[in-house]
């Protein structure tokens, strides 16, 4: 064995070494959940558990950053789309592109092929004299029908605009402060059914068989944090007690409660409700056929963190009497942000006793140090809090992970395990995990490092496959086997320009990827049948900036049938075939700003804010518009 296999091999078994530390150090204690026994219950639970996001409070620590918060918005090989309403009858009608199959998410456009409901804001420019008003958005929801082609024609306004939802013959719009449903029996002449007015952020929506789940959350009035009124229903509130709001037996932080809700889309009833304590952080929701997660943003109080990086990493340059001065703090009986001050006074004054010349050297001391610290302890740092809670609205687990997921598409649960991916750090010294939990959220396994220095961009796990493209200068795209929970592995990986925002599953052992290379819109075809040597046998750089794609996974849309996806871009919107591995623009529509498309039997209708253009997918030929 030659002295390069050798290196070769001590490195791989450093490696895992490493990483069954790394895991053993983040394995969190199994937590028990309880619900609030009272006002004074909940009220207690807060003070002890007061904690803040940590904050820069020493000059020279500039090391401390903000985490990546950038979100780029939102299984099997056949287009993963929501179902559609009965009445959608024998039609071939596509339908949202949505991350788990039968469970739909709202988005501007639904079709049950009869009739394309699109809801946008339409910009209004007033004029009054020489001067111009500045644009005022008009909302609206627009009934179109649609088949055949050729009677293409509006049929009605609806005065509300938002994302929708479409349950047979009931279409829920979701707006900002309330859920409308609208009766569209008479496509002619929509009725109001019934209205829930928020009082609450609504974070998320899924419509699963009959039910609409509904994920709001509302900060907590910490004196007076229960019962808590997420909603109303014709005014009637819905109340939330104290004993049906649920934290786990650890002591977390929180200043938001989030409020889980079934509601009968027919009915707009409430049938049942849970809530729960956690940070109001960036909040991801991801529903599979067992259950509903949702995600916070767990930040160390910076109380702790301080302390801990002083005694750890600073007590050869700090006095002694001021290190005893920092322990004697944590005996205080008080709470850790009043620590925190405490402690940024002791520092404060010792920094005004130095001479210029020391006082720079220790800040510079002091900011290169805690970047260290920071490296070292970036998995304690920032971590995320993960709820798991079943379709009866029992609250099943608490967990959490280390670093930030970047959409519901880090989120995937297969076989009882959750796998979840994520960024952890931030700038050079960031690195990317993908973590997976078993049913009652406790750690098992791991893959840590991917990407060292880079930012996770998109996400698709596919049964026992993950896939995870992360970005700095080139784009790595990962394959990972997950087949065996305790113990995954990174199986192979392609170092290729650019990046991919959004992976797509179009055939078996085939993964579209949507992104952008040197500043314009990319396309590539993976060839993902050999685990360890992936391929990009395809790509097209479109002559566009952006895709909506980037922003959204709904606006992309696949038709199996003639082996082609639509994107939508700036300036109009196009066809791609993918037939025989090569990707092909088919069609450029150039008279429309794109928002989304739909197919209807064989013919593809390209949706814009205030125009539809209906295109032969046989000819490729226009067959109609409607401009309105």
């Amino acid at each position: 064995m030659n002295k390069i296999k050798i290196i070769l091999i001590f490195v791989m078994i450093s490696l895992t070494i490493a990483s069954i530390y790394i895991l053993k150090a983040i394995k969190q204690e199994k937590q028990g959940i309880v619900a609030f026994s009272s006002k004074e219950d909940f009220k207690l639970y807060l003070e002890e558990a007061s904690t803040r996001t940590y904050r820069q409070i020493f000059l020279g620590m500039g090391a401390i950053r903000e985490e990546l918060a950038e979100i780029t918005i939102e299984r099997l090989p056949e287009t993963t789309t929501s179902a559609i309403g009965e009445e959608a009858s024998s039609l071939r009608v596509s339908t949202t592109n949505v991350q788990v199959t039968g469970i739909d998410e709202p988005d501007i456009v639904k079709t049950d092929g009869n009739n394309i409901y699109l809801s946008s804001q339409i910009y209004r420019t007033f004029w009054y004299g020489q001067s111009i008003l500045p644009r005022y958005p008009i909302g609206e929801t627009k009934v179109i029908k649609s088949f055949p082609p050729e009677e293409l024609e509006l049929r009605s306004k609806i005065n509300e605009s938002g994302y929708l939802l479409l349950y047979h013959k009931n279409l829920i719009i979701l707006s900002y402060d309330d859920i409308v449903s609208y009766d569209i029996s008479n496509p002619e002449s929509p009725s109001q059914h019934w209205k829930i007015k928020l009082n609450s952020s609504l974070v998320s929506a899924r419509l699963y068989g009959d039910k609409i789940y509904l994920v709001t959350r509302k900060e907590i009035d910490y004196y007076h944090p229960c019962p808590v009124v997420p909603l109303s229903i014709n005014e009637k509130p819905l109340l939330i007690s104290c004993s049906n709001i649920y934290h786990p037996t650890s002591y977390i932080p929180a200043d938001t409660t989030y409020n889980i809700i079934i509601l009968n889309p027919d009915a707009g009833e409430i049938e049942k409700s849970v809530s729960f304590i956690g940070t109001y952080g960036e909040s991801i929701v991801y529903m599979s056929e067992n259950a509903i997660y949702v995600t916070y943003t767990q930040q160390t109080d910076e109380f702790t963190l301080y302390l801990n990086f002083l005694k750890e990493k600073c007590s050869d340059i700090l006095p002694s009497y001021i290190i005893n001065q920092i322990e004697k703090i944590d005996s205080y009986d008080i709470s850790k942000e009043a620590k925190a001050v405490e402690l940024e006074i002791i520092i404060s004054k010792y920094l005004n006793s130095l001479e210029k010349d020391e006082r720079r050297k220790f800040e510079n001391e002091l900011s290169n140090r805690m970047y260290d610290y920071e490296k070292e302890h970036m998995r304690e740092i920032t971590k995320t809090g993960i709820v798991k809670i079943d379709l009866d609205m029992n609250i099943k687990a608490f967990g959490s992970v280390p670093g930030k997921p970047l959409n519901q598409f880090s989120l995937d649960e297969y076989q009882g395990y959750l796998r979840v991916a994520t960024t952890v750090g931030s700038g050079s010294e960031s690195a990317n995990d993908v973590y997976i939990l078993d049913e009652d959220l406790n750690l098992i396994g791991s893959i840590l490092d991917l990407g060292l220095g880079e930012r996770i961009y998109s996400v698709r796990f596919i049964q026992d496959k993950g896939y995870v493209v992360t970005f700095k200068q080139i784009d790595p795209f990962y394959i990972l086997d997950l087949s065996d929970p305790s113990q995954p592995k990174m199986k192979g990986e392609l170092k290729i320009p650019g990046y991919s925002s959004y992976l797509h599953p179009i055939a078996e052992n085939r993964i579209l990827g949507i992104g952008k290379e040197d500043w314009n819109v990319k396309i590539s075809l993976f060839d993902v049948s050999s685990a360890e040597n992936p391929k990009e046998v395809s790509k097209y750089i479109l002559d566009e900036t952006w895709s909506d794609i980037l922003n959204t996974h709904h606006a992309f849309l696949l038709d199996e049938k003639h082996k082609i996806f639509f994107l939508p871009g700036g300036r109009g919107g196009y066809v791609f075939s993918y037939d025989n591995d090569k990707l092909e623009l088919k069609k450029a529509i150039s008279e429309i700003i794109a928002r989304r498309a739909v197919y209807i039997e064989d013919y593809l209708y390209v949706i814009g804010d205030n125009k539809i253009v209906v295109i032969d997918e046989i000819s490729w030929e226009k067959i109609n518009e409607l401009e309105f």
